[in-house]
Protein backbone atom coordinates (compact mmCIF):
# COMPACT_ATOMS: atom_id res chain seq x y z
CA UNK A 1 0.00 0.00 0.00
CA UNK A 2 1.54 3.22 -0.87
CA UNK A 3 0.67 6.94 0.44
CA UNK A 4 0.04 9.62 -2.07
CA UNK A 5 2.08 13.02 -1.25
CA UNK A 6 1.02 16.21 -2.76
CA UNK A 7 3.96 18.03 -2.21
CA UNK A 8 6.29 15.11 -3.77
CA UNK A 9 4.57 14.79 -6.50
CA UNK A 10 4.55 18.59 -7.44
CA UNK A 11 8.44 18.39 -6.71
CA UNK A 12 8.92 15.77 -8.86
CA UNK A 13 6.72 17.77 -11.58
CA UNK A 14 9.00 20.30 -11.66
CA UNK A 15 12.23 18.31 -11.79
CA UNK A 16 11.24 16.54 -15.16
CA UNK A 17 9.61 20.01 -16.42
CA UNK A 18 13.36 21.07 -15.61
CA UNK A 19 15.51 18.41 -16.96
CA UNK A 20 16.94 19.35 -20.40
CA UNK A 21 15.64 17.00 -23.31
CA UNK A 22 17.79 14.92 -24.89
CA UNK A 23 19.91 16.36 -27.75
CA UNK A 24 19.07 15.79 -31.31
CA UNK A 25 21.46 13.02 -32.41
CA UNK A 26 22.94 14.90 -36.13
CA UNK A 27 21.93 12.70 -38.68
CA UNK A 28 24.86 12.31 -41.42
CA UNK A 29 25.03 15.04 -44.22
CA UNK A 30 24.24 13.55 -47.76
CA UNK A 31 26.94 14.60 -50.20
CA UNK A 32 26.56 15.61 -53.42
CA UNK A 33 27.36 14.19 -56.37
CA UNK A 34 30.03 17.15 -57.01
CA UNK A 35 31.22 16.76 -53.58
CA UNK A 36 31.73 13.05 -54.14
CA UNK A 37 34.09 13.99 -56.99
CA UNK A 38 35.87 16.38 -55.17
CA UNK A 39 36.11 13.93 -52.36
CA UNK A 40 37.83 10.88 -54.90
CA UNK A 41 39.66 13.33 -56.28
CA UNK A 42 41.64 14.52 -53.26
CA UNK A 43 41.93 10.67 -51.94
CA UNK A 44 43.80 9.93 -55.48
CA UNK A 45 45.77 12.91 -55.65
CA UNK A 46 46.99 12.16 -51.79
CA UNK A 47 47.57 8.40 -52.81
CA UNK A 48 49.66 9.15 -55.78
CA UNK A 49 52.10 11.81 -53.90
CA UNK A 50 52.02 9.03 -51.33
CA UNK A 51 53.07 6.00 -53.47
CA UNK A 52 55.74 8.52 -55.21
CA UNK A 53 57.37 9.16 -51.34
CA UNK A 54 57.40 5.63 -50.27
CA UNK A 55 58.15 4.25 -53.95
CA UNK A 56 62.16 4.92 -52.87
CA UNK A 57 61.88 2.97 -49.63
CA UNK A 58 59.93 0.23 -51.80
CA UNK A 59 63.28 0.01 -54.19
CA UNK A 60 65.08 0.05 -50.96
CA UNK A 61 63.87 -2.67 -49.54
CA UNK A 62 63.76 -4.91 -52.90
CA UNK A 63 66.98 -4.56 -54.13
CA UNK A 64 67.89 -5.72 -50.13
CA UNK A 65 66.60 -9.11 -50.80
CA UNK A 66 68.74 -9.19 -54.37
CA UNK A 67 71.86 -10.58 -55.74
CA UNK A 68 74.83 -8.29 -56.64
CA UNK A 69 74.53 -8.47 -59.82
CA UNK A 70 70.38 -8.81 -60.15
CA UNK A 71 70.58 -5.27 -57.85
CA UNK A 72 73.06 -4.00 -60.68
CA UNK A 73 71.03 -4.87 -63.90
CA UNK A 74 67.51 -4.08 -62.77
CA UNK A 75 68.03 -1.70 -59.44
CA UNK A 76 64.39 -0.31 -60.12
CA UNK A 77 62.39 -3.77 -60.40
CA UNK A 78 60.38 -4.54 -57.25
CA UNK A 79 60.57 -7.92 -57.12
CA UNK A 80 63.79 -9.93 -56.22
CA UNK A 81 64.38 -12.48 -58.84
CA UNK A 82 66.06 -14.49 -56.85
CA UNK A 83 65.15 -13.61 -52.94
CA UNK A 84 67.83 -14.00 -51.04
CA UNK A 85 69.12 -12.91 -47.80
CA UNK A 86 72.78 -13.03 -47.97
CA UNK A 87 72.87 -9.15 -47.71
CA UNK A 88 72.12 -9.39 -44.06
CA UNK A 89 74.26 -12.33 -43.53
CA UNK A 90 77.81 -10.21 -44.53
CA UNK A 91 76.02 -7.13 -42.38
CA UNK A 92 76.27 -8.97 -39.55
CA UNK A 93 79.57 -11.23 -40.13
CA UNK A 94 81.87 -9.01 -42.91
CA UNK A 95 81.36 -5.16 -41.14
CA UNK A 96 81.47 -3.75 -38.07
CA UNK A 97 77.50 -2.93 -37.95
CA UNK A 98 77.24 -4.77 -34.29
CA UNK A 99 79.87 -2.57 -33.03
CA UNK A 100 78.21 0.53 -34.73
CA UNK A 101 74.85 -0.02 -33.14
CA UNK A 102 76.42 -0.45 -29.62
CA UNK A 103 78.02 2.75 -29.98
CA UNK A 104 75.23 4.53 -31.86
CA UNK A 105 72.73 2.85 -28.69
CA UNK A 106 75.20 4.48 -26.12
CA UNK A 107 75.57 7.72 -26.99
CA UNK A 108 72.10 8.33 -28.44
CA UNK A 109 70.33 7.39 -24.79
CA UNK A 110 72.74 9.21 -22.87
CA UNK A 111 72.14 12.33 -24.77
CA UNK A 112 68.52 11.82 -25.10
CA UNK A 113 68.66 11.58 -21.48
CA UNK A 114 70.70 14.98 -21.13
CA UNK A 115 69.18 16.86 -23.61
CA UNK A 116 65.26 16.25 -21.73
CA UNK A 117 67.37 17.04 -18.67
CA UNK A 118 69.37 20.13 -19.29
CA UNK A 119 66.93 21.50 -22.09
CA UNK A 120 64.32 21.65 -19.70
CA UNK A 121 66.44 22.53 -16.72
CA UNK A 122 67.26 25.66 -18.62
CA UNK A 123 63.81 25.90 -20.32
CA UNK A 124 62.19 26.13 -16.94
CA UNK A 125 64.90 28.66 -15.43
CA UNK A 126 64.34 30.93 -18.08
CA UNK A 127 60.16 31.07 -18.28
CA UNK A 128 60.17 31.23 -14.45
CA UNK A 129 63.47 32.14 -12.73
CA UNK A 130 64.10 36.08 -12.62
CA UNK A 131 67.80 36.79 -12.74
CA UNK A 132 70.45 39.41 -14.69
CA UNK A 133 71.07 39.25 -18.57
CA UNK A 134 68.48 36.11 -18.70
CA UNK A 135 66.67 37.99 -22.33
CA UNK A 136 70.24 38.45 -23.41
CA UNK A 137 71.27 34.60 -22.75
CA UNK A 138 67.83 33.53 -24.57
CA UNK A 139 68.41 36.11 -27.56
CA UNK A 140 71.94 34.36 -27.53
CA UNK A 141 69.98 30.72 -28.00
CA UNK A 142 67.79 31.76 -30.49
CA UNK A 143 70.94 33.71 -32.56
CA UNK A 144 72.65 29.90 -32.32
CA UNK A 145 69.28 28.46 -33.91
CA UNK A 146 69.64 30.73 -36.72
CA UNK A 147 73.86 29.70 -36.99
CA UNK A 148 73.91 26.59 -39.73
CA UNK A 149 75.43 23.70 -37.66
CA UNK A 150 78.28 23.49 -40.56
CA UNK A 151 79.75 26.68 -39.60
CA UNK A 152 80.78 25.80 -36.36
CA UNK A 153 82.37 22.14 -37.57
CA UNK A 154 85.55 23.79 -37.09
CA UNK A 155 85.12 25.49 -33.74
CA UNK A 156 83.84 22.05 -32.51
CA UNK A 157 86.95 20.64 -33.46
CA UNK A 158 88.90 22.96 -32.02
CA UNK A 159 87.62 22.73 -28.54
CA UNK A 160 87.25 19.38 -28.46
CA UNK A 161 90.96 18.53 -29.05
CA UNK A 162 92.28 21.52 -26.79
CA UNK A 163 89.80 19.73 -24.04
CA UNK A 164 91.52 16.55 -24.61
CA UNK A 165 88.18 14.93 -25.74
CA UNK A 166 89.00 14.26 -29.22
CA UNK A 167 88.39 10.92 -30.47
CA UNK A 168 86.28 9.22 -27.47
CA UNK A 169 83.58 8.88 -26.06
CA UNK A 170 83.39 11.93 -24.52
CA UNK A 171 83.92 13.84 -27.35
CA UNK A 172 80.62 12.09 -29.06
CA UNK A 173 78.34 12.44 -26.29
CA UNK A 174 79.12 15.73 -24.25
CA UNK A 175 78.17 17.87 -27.24
CA UNK A 176 75.29 16.47 -27.63
CA UNK A 177 73.67 16.77 -23.86
CA UNK A 178 72.58 20.21 -24.47
CA UNK A 179 70.94 22.07 -27.77
CA UNK A 180 69.32 25.33 -28.38
CA UNK A 181 65.89 24.35 -30.06
CA UNK A 182 65.30 22.28 -26.87
CA UNK A 183 65.75 24.81 -24.24
CA UNK A 184 63.48 26.82 -27.00
CA UNK A 185 60.73 24.37 -26.81
CA UNK A 186 60.78 23.55 -23.13
CA UNK A 187 60.83 27.69 -22.62
CA UNK A 188 57.70 28.30 -24.45
CA UNK A 189 56.03 25.69 -22.98
CA UNK A 190 56.56 26.52 -19.10
CA UNK A 191 55.53 29.95 -20.12
CA UNK A 192 51.75 28.86 -21.07
CA UNK A 193 51.55 26.91 -17.34
CA UNK A 194 49.55 28.90 -14.78
CA UNK A 195 51.82 30.60 -12.41
CA UNK A 196 49.45 29.79 -9.74
CA UNK A 197 50.79 25.96 -9.39
CA UNK A 198 54.31 27.37 -8.60
CA UNK A 199 52.88 30.02 -6.16
CA UNK A 200 50.80 26.50 -4.18
CA UNK A 201 54.22 24.76 -4.21
CA UNK A 202 55.93 27.21 -2.15
CA UNK A 203 53.04 27.99 0.00
CA UNK A 204 53.55 24.14 0.97
CA UNK A 205 57.30 24.56 1.29
CA UNK A 206 58.80 23.25 -1.64
CA UNK A 207 61.79 24.99 -3.51
CA UNK A 208 62.65 25.92 -6.85
CA UNK A 209 64.01 22.57 -7.72
CA UNK A 210 61.49 20.67 -6.16
CA UNK A 211 58.80 22.74 -7.40
CA UNK A 212 60.25 21.74 -11.34
CA UNK A 213 60.91 18.35 -10.70
CA UNK A 214 57.49 17.76 -8.94
CA UNK A 215 54.90 20.10 -10.14
CA UNK A 216 55.63 21.33 -13.24
CA UNK A 217 57.83 18.68 -15.40
CA UNK A 218 54.98 16.33 -15.09
CA UNK A 219 52.86 18.88 -16.92
CA UNK A 220 55.15 19.27 -19.67
CA UNK A 221 54.86 15.87 -20.71
CA UNK A 222 53.79 16.34 -24.29
CA UNK A 223 56.60 19.06 -24.52
CA UNK A 224 58.88 16.17 -22.81
CA UNK A 225 57.93 13.61 -25.43
CA UNK A 226 58.82 15.79 -28.37
CA UNK A 227 62.17 16.97 -27.25
CA UNK A 228 62.62 13.11 -26.99
CA UNK A 229 61.09 12.38 -30.23
CA UNK A 230 63.43 14.81 -31.70
CA UNK A 231 66.64 14.31 -29.44
CA UNK A 232 67.06 10.72 -30.19
CA UNK A 233 65.94 10.83 -34.07
CA UNK A 234 68.87 13.85 -34.08
CA UNK A 235 71.39 11.89 -32.45
CA UNK A 236 71.03 8.29 -33.64
CA UNK A 237 71.36 10.26 -37.37
CA UNK A 238 73.62 12.84 -36.31
CA UNK A 239 76.67 12.57 -38.96
CA UNK A 240 78.58 15.80 -39.29
CA UNK A 241 79.48 15.79 -35.37
CA UNK A 242 81.08 12.60 -36.10
CA UNK A 243 82.90 13.83 -38.81
CA UNK A 244 85.00 16.28 -36.44
CA UNK A 245 84.72 14.01 -32.87
CA UNK A 246 86.43 10.63 -34.07
CA UNK A 247 88.57 9.09 -36.20
CA UNK A 248 89.37 5.55 -34.79
CA UNK A 249 86.99 2.90 -36.55
CA UNK A 250 86.06 1.46 -32.98
CA UNK A 251 84.04 4.68 -32.36
CA UNK A 252 82.03 4.74 -35.26
CA UNK A 253 78.56 5.07 -34.84
CA UNK A 254 76.05 3.77 -37.37
CA UNK A 255 75.88 6.86 -39.61
CA UNK A 256 79.81 7.41 -39.84
CA UNK A 257 79.90 3.34 -40.65
CA UNK A 258 77.33 3.32 -43.32
CA UNK A 259 79.57 6.25 -44.88
CA UNK A 260 82.24 4.01 -44.64
CA UNK A 261 80.35 1.50 -46.83
CA UNK A 262 79.20 4.05 -49.11
CA UNK A 263 82.67 5.89 -49.62
CA UNK A 264 83.76 1.97 -50.72
CA UNK A 265 85.82 0.87 -48.06
CA UNK A 266 84.38 -2.83 -48.90
CA UNK A 267 86.28 -2.99 -51.94
CA UNK A 268 85.64 -3.81 -55.34
CA UNK A 269 82.18 -3.65 -57.05
CA UNK A 270 78.99 -1.78 -55.85
CA UNK A 271 77.34 -3.70 -53.06
CA UNK A 272 73.86 -2.35 -53.17
CA UNK A 273 72.06 -5.23 -51.00
CA UNK A 274 74.32 -5.09 -48.63
CA UNK A 275 74.73 -0.81 -48.28
CA UNK A 276 71.24 -0.61 -48.48
CA UNK A 277 70.53 -3.22 -46.11
CA UNK A 278 72.13 -1.96 -43.49
CA UNK A 279 70.68 1.62 -44.17
CA UNK A 280 67.34 0.07 -43.78
CA UNK A 281 68.43 -1.60 -40.43
CA UNK A 282 69.41 1.63 -38.90
CA UNK A 283 65.58 2.63 -39.15
CA UNK A 284 64.08 0.05 -37.53
CA UNK A 285 65.29 1.92 -33.36
CA UNK A 286 63.83 4.84 -34.86
CA UNK A 287 60.58 3.65 -36.57
CA UNK A 288 59.64 2.00 -33.56
CA UNK A 289 60.22 5.14 -31.08
CA UNK A 290 58.30 7.32 -33.09
CA UNK A 291 55.62 4.99 -32.91
CA UNK A 292 55.38 4.37 -29.72
CA UNK A 293 55.94 8.48 -28.10
CA UNK A 294 53.84 9.85 -31.43
CA UNK A 295 50.72 7.58 -29.73
CA UNK A 296 51.71 9.03 -25.68
CA UNK A 297 52.32 12.48 -27.65
CA UNK A 298 48.72 12.32 -29.05
CA UNK A 299 46.89 11.13 -25.83
CA UNK A 300 48.94 13.72 -24.16
CA UNK A 301 47.52 16.32 -25.91
CA UNK A 302 44.60 15.04 -25.47
CA UNK A 303 44.57 14.97 -21.83
CA UNK A 304 45.59 18.25 -21.43
CA UNK A 305 43.06 19.92 -23.62
CA UNK A 306 40.87 18.08 -21.73
CA UNK A 307 41.81 19.11 -18.32
CA UNK A 308 41.82 23.26 -19.02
Amino acid sequence: MTLDNPAVDVLAAGQMAQAPAPAPVPRPRRLTPRQRMARVANYLVLTFFGLIFLYPFVIQISNTFKTEPDAANNPLRLVPDPFVTDSFLRIFSGTDFPLWVFNSVLVTVIATLGRVFFDSLAGYALARLRFGGRRAIFAAIIAVMAVPGVVLLIPKFLVLNQLGMYDSYSGLIIPLLADAAGVFIMKQFFESIPGSLEEAARIDGAGVFRTYWSVILPLARPALITLTILSFQGTWNEFPHTLVAVQSPELFTLPRGLADLVGGSLGSGTQYPLKLGAALLTLIPVTIIFIIFSRRFVRGAIEGAVKE
